[in-house]
C-alpha cells in the first residue's frame, strides 16, 4: 500500500501545510488586527486537523474510541505517543474560546499562552508525525 492511501498520511500531508502557515503567522511578533484575525484562524485550522490526523492514526494502529478531539489526545497521551497532551487540550480551550470572541480581548489575554505552550506542543506533534510518516 502506498502511503499516499493511508488516511493519517493524507491528513498529516493537510495538517503539514496547515502547521507551516501557522508558524508563520507565530513568528511574527507585532501583529495588527488584521494580523491577529489571520493567526487565529491558522490557529483554529492547524488545531483542528491536528486532533483529526491524531485519530486516524490511532485508529490505524486499531483504537477504538470516543474520537472527540480532547478524548483523542487523552487516548494519544495514555498510549505513550505522546506527553503533552494537556497543553493541547488547554489549546482546544482557547480555540473554543476565540471562535466567540468578536471584540478581540480574549485573544490579548490568551496570545501568550498560545504562543509559548499551545504551538510548541503542535510543533512537537508535527515533528512526531514527520518521523512517523518517514517510516512509510
Amino acid at each position: 500500500m502506498e502511503n499516499k492511501d493511508i488516511r493519517w498520511i493524507q491528513r498529516f500531508n493537510n495538517f503539514k501545510k496547515a502547521f507551516i502557515k501557522l508558524k508563520e503567522a507565530v513568528e511574527t511578533k507585532q501583529l495588527n488586527e488584521l494580523e491577529r484575525n489571520g493567526l487565529v484562524q491558522r490557529f483554529e485550522f492547524t488545531l483542528d486537523l491536528s486532533w483529526k490526523v491524531m485519530k486516524d492514526f490511532l485508529e490505524e494502529k486499531g483504537f477504538v474510541f470516543k474520537p472527540s478531539p480532547k478524548d483523542t489526545f487523552r487516548q494519544a497521551q495514555e498510549s505513550n505517543f505522546i506527553y503533552y497532551a494537556q497543553a493541547l487540550i488547554d489549546g482546544l480551550d482557547i480555540r473554543n474560546e476565540l471562535s466567540h470572541d468578536y471584540s478581540g480581548e480574549k485573544f490579548e489575554s490568551s496570545e501568550q499562552q498560545l504562543r509559548e505552550e499551545t504551538y510548541p506542543a503542535l510543533e512537537k506533534l508535527y515533528a512526531f508525525f514527520d518521523e512517523q510518516s518517514s517510516q512509510f
